[in-house]
């Protein structure tokens, strides 16, 4: 009995450890998800994408030189003619690279007539048997070095004078200011964006077109054009540019649409709507998916879509698919899925229906 009571004295401080612990639950994993956008073709449909107004040539004015902004001439908005001041820099540094120059200059070129008055009468002197033949070449040399001289001067004050003329910044073209990025006092570097320039009255709209559909787009082909500013106003468009590379990590492609026909109330800057025309010579509309995103059990073939939350996350919903044939740009998915849907890509054998995923972070 004594020992018993001794081994429950020497047990009573571990069981209140043990009993104070709290269990750790393990934290639930949230898998990350890669998904496409996928969208009908096969017949004729229209698609509207967003993007935004610019003018067809933009420039983006930079002083050559660097330098504090001692004035700026003109103001956003502004109509601009060719050769038209914008904005100038200090030119007091510059001007006295220009004077440095140019005395140096005065100084070579007064040491090249005394080599060459040296060479003259050296020449005479030789050719009156009074100078050796190594005293010539010693005052050709001379003389020519001189004049090596003053011609590598000049160039120096060459440059001195284009870097003082650059302190002015020159409108290229006639045009308007879009926007000024410079104040006086400011200090500048050389290459530093300080205005955008627009010019020519055609406006383009540039928007980012899905994978799925870039391979469908060509330059020149027809597109109406809306603004949100412009109620019950379409305009007509060319597709100009397609761009054959993705943008960063996005899986779209950029596509420029220059307007054929716009009127004074059509801007750059505003928010565009742009329609493109699908059509194919298949009438059935389909769906193309990639074959990995498609899995099958005893209930028939499946993908799962996400449905986007807030956070960078989404949830999965299987959806039962009628499939096609499988063609190079993927799986035909004639019934099951919308336009427009997010299907994952990966890992579907690990996903179950009403899953909690974490969406790729957008680029």
């Amino acid at each position: 009995m004594k020992y018993r009571w001794l081994l429950y004295v020497l047990l009573l401080p571990v069981m209140a450890v043990s009993c104070g612990k709290e269990e750790a639950v393990p934290e639930a994993v949230i898998r990350p998800v890669r998904y496409v956008t996928v969208f009908a073709s096969g017949g004729t449909r229209a698609r509207l994408f967003t993007g935004t107004s610019r003018a067809a040539l933009e420039s983006k004015l930079s002083f050559k030189v660097g330098g504090t902004v001692s004035t700026v001439v003109v103001k956003v908005g502004d109509r601009v003619k060719v050769g038209q001041l914008i904005a100038s820099l200090a030119p007091k540094d510059y001007q006295l690279q220009v004077q440095d120059a140019e005395a140096s200059l005065a100084s070579v070129q007064a040491q090249a007539r005394n080599a060459e008055a040296n060479y003259s009468r050296v020449r005479a002197l030789y050719e009156n048997r009074n100078a050796s033949r190594n005293d010539l070449d010693a005052a050709r040399t001379g003389f020519e070095s001189a004049r090596a001289s003053v011609e590598s001067v000049k160039k120096k004050l060459e440059i001195a004078q284009l870097q003082k003329s650059y302190t002015r910044l020159l409108s290229p073209v006639n045009g308007s200011i879009a926007s000024m990025q410079i104040d006086e006092n400011e200090n500048v570097s050389p290459g530093q964006p300080v205005a955008m320039l627009t010019s020519g009255s055609q406006l383009e709209v540039e928007v980012a077109i899905p994978e799925a559909l870039i391979a469908q787009i060509r330059e020149g082909d027809a597109v109406q054009v809306r603004f949100d500013a412009l109620t019950g106003k379409t305009f007509s468009g060319l597709v100009t540019e397609v761009g054959i590379t993705s943008v960063g990590m996005a899986t779209t492609f950029p596509v420029v649409v220059r307007l054929t026909d716009t009127d004074s109330d059509c801007r750059p800057g505003m928010a565009a709507e742009v329609v493109f025309e699908f059509g194919g010579a298949d009438k059935r509309e389909r769906i193309l998916v990639p074959a990995v995103a498609v899995g099958e059990d005893r209930m028939g073939r499946f993908v799962f879509v996400v449905e986007p939350q807030s956070d960078g996350l989404g949830v999965t919903k299987r959806k039962t698919i009628s499939v096609g044939e499988l063609t190079e740009d993927g799986l035909e998915v004639f019934e099951g899925l919308d336009d427009g849907e997010f299907v994952v890509t990966a890992g579907v054998s690990r996903i179950e229906d009403g899953q909690t995923v974490r969406l790729p972070a957008a680029k």
